[in-house]
């Protein structure tokens, strides 16, 4: 009987863990998780202080080949573009990257948008449990509107006009 409820837990485990691979733990249509985080001015940053606002959240790292390929279109084609709308927030963490890493990356890249630590993969790991780069879409309300994961041009787009769509709202 026992070896009956053995193989009958692990029937039942055993899909969970196969349509979860792709790490997520916040998905759209659930609110954003609410945390905080240090900004450029030195200024710590609640996430609940950001509602009202389209926010898009990016996580990337260093070494990861679709983020260094997705990082200059999200500075040409996002940051640029929205930089002066006051509407609109651009958060970049910097997964498993301290802030001196992050400076050096920024100033080796010539990139001038904001980007932050998460040295220890505490806000990433409130989105999700691995696969990067990700970008979550949070509208005006706290609620996730658009989520990806990796960098495809067309996706990238698609996130492009997701977000175009938002901030005429």
């Amino acid at each position: 009987m026992k070896k009956l409820i053995y193989i009958f837990l692990f029937i039942c485990y055993l899909p969970s863990n196969i349509f979860a691979q792709d790490g997520n733990i916040v998905t759209v249509g659930q609110c954003v998780p609410n945390f905080s985080f240090v900004d450029q001015s030195g200024k710590t940053v609640n996430m609940s202080e950001l509602k009202g606002k389209v926010v898009l959240i990016n996580f990337f790292a260093t070494w990861c080949s679709p983020c260094r390929q997705e990082l200059p279109f999200l500075q040409k084609d996002i940051f640029l573009k929205y930089k002066s709308n006051n509407d609109f927030r651009l958060v970049i963490f910097g997964r498993g990257h301290t802030l001196a890493e992050i400076q050096a990356f920024k100033e080796a890249n010539k990139y001038i948008m904001p980007m932050y630590p998460d040295e220890n993969k505490v806000v990433f790991n409130l989105f999700a449990s691995q696969s990067i780069p990700r970008n979550y879409i949070i509208d005006r309300k706290g609620i996730v509107s658009y989520a990806s994961i990796g960098y495809e041009p067309d996706e990238f787009q698609n996130m492009v006009t997701k977000l175009d769509i938002l901030l005429k709202k």
